[in-house]
């Protein structure tokens, strides 16, 4: 009988046990891999600028880095409109500009030089910034383009990579390819502009490297 028993007992602490480890199998995060995306095409018109006199307007074009995809609502990282990005952290750049869409994140934005596959660690907490009261993260240093005042192309500077604290605090790393239609090798003077095609790279986690 006591042996029955202290079967029994070992029989239901090797279940017991079983089932605690399913739990926490079912329970353990699964974090994606780190993988280089590109997304092509993204339209970001502008109103008025250049030489029409007027101010510049129309909607940031708002995009998620999580999400792979353009968004409406507040899950923003960073947004487009003609040559200006913003990221979701900070304060609006223009109080009076009522298309630019408050900040509601924890966003920033540091520039590396290199090679896209070489960025593999986070900049130091220091080099980030954010946008504030008349000045744009993306601008100074950490403009994305170049301008020919003789041809009037825009072309992205060879080697400037993004590091993007996203919205919810996590990172990806981002470089512009191209601000023409479909990526022309040589963009010319009649080439569709405002359409950002670049490459990203997503952490989810809570480590330092992509």
């Amino acid at each position: 009988m006591k042996t029955n028993f202290l079967k029994i007992s070992i029989l239901a602490l090797v279940l017991f046990t079983a089932s605690c480890s399913n739990d926490d199998d079912k329970n353990e995060e699964v974090i994606p891999a780190v993988v280089t995306q590109k997304f092509s095409n993204l339209y970001a018109p502008q109103t008025g600028g250049g030489q029409s006199g007027t101010p510049v307007g129309g909607e940031f074009i708002k995009f998620s880095f999580s999400e792979n995809k353009i968004v409406t609502n507040d899950n923003w990282d960073i947004a487009f409109r003609g040559t200006t990005i913003i990221v979701n952290g900070g304060v609006k750049v223009s109080a009076d500009d009522a298309d630019e869409p408050a900040r509601t994140g924890s966003g920033a934005v540091s520039a590396v030089s290199g090679a896209f596959a070489s960025v593999t660690t986070f900049p130091l907490a220091t080099t980030f910034t954010q946008d504030a009261a008349t000045i744009y993260a993306f601008s100074g240093d950490n403009v994305w383009y170049n301008y020919d005042g003789v041809t009037h192309i825009i072309s992205s500077k060879a080697g400037k990579i993004f590091v993007v604290k996203t919205h919810d605090g996590k990172y990806a790393k981002f470089e512009i390819l191209s601000y023409y239609k479909d990526a022309p090798a040589t963009p010319e003077a009649t080439s569709e502009s405002r359409y950002f095609t670049f490459n990203f790279a997503y952490q989810a986690n809570s480590t330092t490297t992509f």
